[in-house]
């Protein structure tokens, strides 16, 4: 292809396309790519700039179809044209494969951000789900159309999108959309672990500790271990230790008359952890532990870890923490 076709900024599928001659793998996938051809029946067929929203997004509902961008002048196209076609006929309507030809109909191609052919990129749903670049073996097409054509490899794909779409809306802020998300995805698969771990955490958030209690009930034995999961039990039972705390009015009160009540000064902490004062929470267990490294059975370090759990270990509240633990336990 000609260069500079498309800027990478444009390309949705960027951080991916070489030379035509090499094999460089999209960021959804990988694999090879096509080339010209006489259409080949029903399964293979040329398609146009106008006929693209029929012959691939339209289609790509019924079954994968990967769209095969080529040009008369590339000897990699041809070279990849047979092993394709050929796969795709074997594939017996799993997938159907269309051809475009970029010198004829470079707009598609374009607002895809193709910059090299031959590149395949593979629709499901109406959507790109994965692609590849260059001319491949026939094991290597094998394996990508199997994948492809695989029964729920459409639904991986779109589960792994609503994922991604979920955390972008927990970072933005937006709990009810990314629990809205979750929902859905389980309403696919209901032991989908990550959907299951991200909605008992949101939940948690939206201050439904009850129900979020209900959607841990459901995550399998074998699949407890899951950082999402963890996270979401370990903040219920800081939950469940706050109730039960009091006042934090008054154990501000009790640390001004005797800053050695190291009960109130524990209490305090996992109420300001709960309020998101992250920083206060950990500096107030790391107080008692440097007054007191065995009060209560070495209960603020413990403590402390619970909260590394429950906030993760790239929060920057953990990180910062973690910090100051280090120096006081090896200083």
């Amino acid at each position: 292809m000609r260069e500079n076709f498309m800027s990478n900024t444009d390309n949705p599928f960027s951080g991916g396309y070489g030379s035509a001659s090499g094999t460089t793998t999209v960021s959804y996938g990988g694999a090879a790519s096509s080339a010209p051809s006489a259409v080949a029946g029903s399964l293979i067929k040329d398609t146009t700039t106008a006929g693209f929203a029929a012959d691939v997004i339209a289609e790509s509902k019924n079954q994968p179809v990967l769209v095969d961008f080529w040009a008369p002048w590339c000897g990699p196209c041809k070279q990849l044209t047979p092993i394709i076609e050929k796969v795709v006929q074997a594939a017996a309507g799993r997938v159907k494969l269309v051809k475009m030809n970029i010198d004829d109909h470079p707009a598609i191609a374009g607002q895809l951000g193709i910059q090299s052919i031959p590149a395949v990129i593979a629709f499901a749903d109406g959507k790109p789900v994965d692609g590849f670049m260059g001319a491949l073996p026939e094991s290597k097409v094998q394996e990508f159309i199997d994948r492809i054509a695989s029964p729920d490899g459409g639904r991986d794909a779109a589960i792994q999108s609503a994922l991604e779409a979920a955390t972008a809306a927990v970072d933005a802020g937006d709990t009810q959309q990314a629990a809205q998300i979750y929902s859905a995805i389980l309403a696919e698969m209901p032991d989908h672990v990550a959907a299951l771990g991200g909605l008992a955490n949101s939940l948690i958030e939206l201050g439904d500790l009850d129900q979020a209690k209900v959607v841990l009930e459901q995550v399998p034995a074998d699949k407890k271990e899951d950082a999402g999961v963890r996270a979401a039990e370990a903040k219920i039972a800081l939950a469940d230790q706050v109730a039960k705390l009091g006042d934090p009015v008054a154990l501000e009160a009790r640390l001004q008359t005797n800053p050695k009540d190291h009960q109130a000064r524990y209490d305090l902490a996992m109420i300001l952890n709960a309020t998101g004062r992250r920083d206060e929470a950990a500096d107030h267990l790391l107080a008692i532990m440097k007054a007191d490294r065995a009060w209560n059975d070495d209960g603020a370090r413990k403590q402390l870890l619970q909260f590394f759990e429950a906030w993760g270990a790239g929060d920057p509240a953990s990180l910062a923490a973690r910090r100051k633990l280090s120096s006081l336990l090896f200083s």
